[in-house]
């Protein structure tokens, strides 16, 4: 198949008619500095399941990832700056829980950035937050009224990266799509020049183009200390205000489709016309990896997908090898030539040097249907198949031949033609000339990187294990979280419970205490989930242990909603609290009472709580004997299991048991 496409483009046919001409020339001189193609872990959660993959397999995916001429070979990473609440599909945990609390060992980010270094040293780092603590906030759910308290927490986070893990932050961010302040940003300047990090940028504002622009032009201070205009999904457009800062446009936050022919169609449009129509010199794909469970908001919109630790399953996704078009053949500090993009008969091109002779052109032809992203919407155009010259000048004017690269999406078969080597082409007294397709990716390129053999297949898909057991009993856990739990709301951790001379001495701990300054409404009730979306007849055991009076902890089966929705879940909630109460409810938010009544659980002792699912029979146990039973259910037919308090206090769980059948 790619032999017939390679005569198709090269040799001609009929229907590539339409004939354009486009010059390269770099004497005339040169556009803006290519920034590089990056990927966000987070906002939130993204790589939740990656950190708890098996060797080899956890180490091919960073390889897909990170290994230059490998892969996807990123650039940029970027990453969340946990705030202990919900950013889209769970919450990470922050660097500083409470105000006298750092800890720069939670969660996975570190990890990942090192994991991203090691394989490439010269890749960007990003940090921005989606949630802040609510210590911040003194209070109140807003991070700029103590701008002081704000900028020291950040500022804490860039330093930790180098003190603790030898990680270098090159840009830093305001606070995801949410209001900047003028104010804060300045001061934030000001602390980092302060700590001596004067190196680290400011992106700003993680949101829309306007109205960070407007002020950057009327505020000379604000101007200076804003880097990087970033602006989410600008659907390849910018506006006047932010050309005229001067100041370098980067797409902070794109794509977010899923993975399949036509997210793979997407990423390569808005790579090569976010430049050419936006003078974007700079695209960060989320989500890096989805690596979370594929039924929370925005399932597989990764650039690749890994979420079968269990299994070890996971697919390289065809976006992974859009990327690849452009960052095996351009590195940060290349620059674009002055040239306008546009393909005649549609589609696009954009050309990059690296000032030292070497020439690299990377062709879309992606049609509308087959190239749309999940926003914004994109408004109708028409590609044909067409004839391309390009007439080489300048420096590139004595070139015999340029290697070429070539994708083809396929989508009425399986059958795409990814990231394939077709050799060199002749270029004939400074002109190459080229049959374009649709739905097509052409590199033609100077550089002769090699490129390695990807890894054999990973083993199969299986689902979630239907019996799967976690006593947490972990010395030095590599990491804060357990694997396979996915918080949702509040942050669950492994904890070492000295007071507890028995068999409850290593636990889950939910450790939120106050409510964060949060991204989105988020529930009161701290949860985590686990397991299998589909699951439907399950049993669910595990030991909880209310540290205080005002708490409250539950179990559940077949919670059917999570991430940004997690409010709203429903389910099988088995609540028991301190009084010496229990409740079954249908929702988390304890608004649909099914039964109540005394259990005799008390604070500061262990319990046992069974909940026992059964078509549309549910019954719960506590501490091995009938509490409650015959609860008629209908809706929902099913979900994850989860843990989770009543409020955000300490809470313990230990000795989790799940049974599906």
């Amino acid at each position: 198949m790619t032999w017939r496409l390679w005569g198709f483009a090269l040799l001609g046919c009929s229907l590539a008619s339409a004939s354009g001409v486009y010059r390269l020339d770099d004497a005339v001189g040169l556009a803006s500095e290519f920034d590089g193609i990056g990927a966000l872990s987070g906002g939130g959660a993204t790589s939740r399941l990656l950190v708890n993959y098996p060797e080899p397999y956890r180490s091919q995916i960073l390889d897909y990832l990170f290994k230059p001429n490998f892969a996807a070979a990123l650039q940029i990473l970027k990453v969340e700056i946990g705030g202990d609440a919900q950013s889209t599909d769970g919450t990470e945990p922050s660097h500083m829980h409470y105000e006298d609390d750092e800890n720069y060992f939670r969660g996975y980010e570190w990890w990942l950035m090192k994991e991203a270094k090691k394989r490439n040293p010269n890749i960007k780092l990003i940090g921005l937050p989606w949630a802040f603590p609510g210590w911040v906030g003194r209070g109140e759910n807003w991070p700029y009224d103590y701008p002081d308290v704000t900028a020291y927490y950040i500022v804490s986070w860039i330093i930790g990266a180098k003190r603790f893990h030898d990680l270098d932050i090159d840009y830093i961010g305001i606070w995801n799509e949410r209001s900047f302040s003028s104010k804060y940003i300045k001061l934030l300047r000001y602390t980092l020049d302060k700590q001596e990090l004067q190196r680290v940028r400011i992106i700003a504002s993680d949101n829309l183009w306007e109205p960070i622009s407007f002020f950057m032009l009327v505020d000379s201070e604000l101007r200076e200390a804003v880097d990087i205009i970033g602006a989410h999904y600008p659907g390849t457009k910018t506006v006047p205000s932010a050309l005229h800062t001067k100041k370098k446009l980067w797409a902070s936050e794109d794509y977010s489709t899923f993975n399949d022919e036509v997210g793979a169609g997407c990423w390569a449009r808005i790579l090569n016309q976010n430049f050419v129509n936006g003078k974007m010199t700079s695209t960060i794909a989320w989500n890096l990896v989805a690596s979370y469970y594929e039924d929370l908001p925005f399932g597989r919109c990764g650039l690749m997908t890994a979420q079968e630790p269990w299994s070890g399953h996971y697919t390289v996704n065809p976006p992974i090898w859009i990327t690849a078009h452009t960052t095996h053949f351009t590195q940060p500090g290349w620059y674009y030539l002055q040239a306008d993009g546009h393909l005649e008969k549609g589609g696009s091109y954009v050309a990059l040097t690296d000032r030292q002779g070497n020439l690299t052109i990377i062709i879309e032809t992606m049609t509308h249907d087959h190239s749309k992203c999940i926003r914004p919407p994109l408004f109708p155009y028409f590609v044909s198949p067409q004839k391309a010259t390009f007439h080489l000048k300048g420096s590139f004017s004595k070139l015999k031949s340029l290697h070429m690269w070539y994708s083809k999406l396929e989508f009425n078969s399986p059958n795409s033609t990814l990231f394939q080597s077709l050799g060199p082409v002749n270029v004939s007294e400074g002109v190459l000339i080229l049959n374009l397709g649709l739905d097509e990716v052409y590199t033609l390129t100077t550089l002769t990187a090699g490129f390695e053999k990807p890894f054999p297949d990973p083993p199969a898909s299986q689902p979630f294990p239907s019996d799967y057991k976690d006593d947490f009993n972990i010395r030095n856990p590599p990491f804060s979280e357990a694997p396979n739990f996915a918080d949702q709301t509040g942050v669950f951790e492994y904890f070492v419970n000295v007071s507890d001379p028995g068999e409850h001495v290593f636990t889950l701990r939910q450790v939120v205490t106050q409510r964060p300054i949060t991204w989105v409404t988020e529930s009161e009730h701290p949860i985590s989930i686990i397991g299998n979306y589909k699951w439907v007849n399950l049993t669910i055991t595990c030991d909880i242990y209310i540290e205080s009076n005002d708490g409250g902890a539950f179990i559940a089966g077949r919670v059917n909603k999570g991430g940004i929705y997690t409010k709203a879940a429903k389910g099988i909630f088995f609540w028991v609290f301190p009084d010496g109460t229990y409740r079954v409810t249908g929702d988390l938010g304890g608004e649909e009472v099914l039964m109540k009544g005394l259990s005799g659980v008390r604070a500061k002792a262990w319990h046992t709580l069974t909940l026992i699912l059964t078509g549309t029979n549910a019954s719960g146990m506590l501490n091995g004997y009938p509490l409650w039973a015959n609860v008629t259910i209908t809706d929902p037919g099913n979900g994850w299991a989860a843990i989770g308090t009543h409020t955000y206090e300490f809470t313990q769980f230990d000795n989790f048991h799940v049974q599906a059948n």
